[in-house]
């Protein structure tokens, strides 16, 4: 049976009559500077009310990008996404920047870089929340991100603990609308719609973390009409519903003092 947006509503009534509110949060990766793809993707966050939260890459990103975000104030946040998403797995491995195969010293100290880089081109914007290039990160590695200022990690699935290490908050993405493995254009409705409904309904049922809000992750330059219409559509039909609420990135990864509050 095909799945469509009336199975999304059913489920988002059966959390409201559960007394419960999805929590909802919008990560969007790869950003380094203005581009048509961007402007609708920023038009698209204005015309549903929906906070953003930019994963951008810090060696690639542009003075005009945080020009380009000026305008937008606070609905829009910026993320870490690694340093220069460059690729150093061996030949047929999964792609990875932060792994294991360069001196750990080296990684960190290029995401040290990356991060003062980032706060000095976007001020308050940028948030200390670390988004891995192909969502993927050395486990040796996440012991050190606090120590280096991160009070954030987002990867893809469900987590499988809350925090990391010493507060480190692990927040994920759950839905991705774009197909990677095939034909590298939107996912399909369907299966961006059962991508949310499997999120929605394991954490109704406690299967997994209840508390991790459902994220929906995009890639504005890898988009096309019928993603971009996918996404409005989403954002203004669950945004519409009581039974959920989006999330500010600022509200998903707190300042210590803001947690606390």
């Amino acid at each position: 049976m095909a799945i469509g947006w009336d199975d999304l509503e059913r489920e988002l009534n059966a959390w409201a009559e559960a007394g419960l509110t999805a929590s909802m949060w919008w990560r969007d990766d790869d950003a380094v500077a203005p581009s048509p793809a961007l402007d609708r993707l920023l038009a698209i966050a204005d015309a549903t009310g929906v906070a953003l939260a930019l994963a951008v890459i810090p060696k690639r990103a542009e003075a005009a990008l945080a020009a380009r975000l000026e305008p937008v104030g606070a609905a829009v946040a910026v993320l870490q996404h690694g340093y220069a998403h460059d690729n150093y797995s061996a030949p047929g491995a999964k792609k990875i920047e932060l792994g294991r195969e360069r001196p750990t010293d080296v990684v960190i100290a290029e995401l040290a870089v990356g991060r003062e880089g980032l706060e000095n081109l976007f001020g308050p914007r940028a948030l200390p929340v670390l988004v891995p290039p192909w969502n993927r990160i050395a486990p040796h590695l996440v012991p050190m991100l606090p120590e280096m200022g991160y009070r954030g990690l987002s990867t893809f699935a469900p987590r499988t603990r809350a925090h990391g290490v010493r507060g480190l908050a692990v927040i994920n993405a759950h839905i991705d609308v774009i197909d990677w493995r095939g034909s590298r254009g939107f996912v399909g409705e369907e299966a961006a719609l059962s991508a949310t409904l499997e999120h929605l309904t394991a954490r109704r049922s406690g299967a997994v973390d209840q508390a991790e809000p459902t994220g929906l992750l995009t890639h504005h330059l890898a988009h096309g009409e019928a993603t971009d219409a996918f996404v409005t559509q989403f954002l203004r039909r669950t945004a519409a519903n009581p039974a959920a609420r989006w999330l500010a990135a600022q509200e998903v990864f707190p300042a210590p003092n803001d947690a606390m509050a």
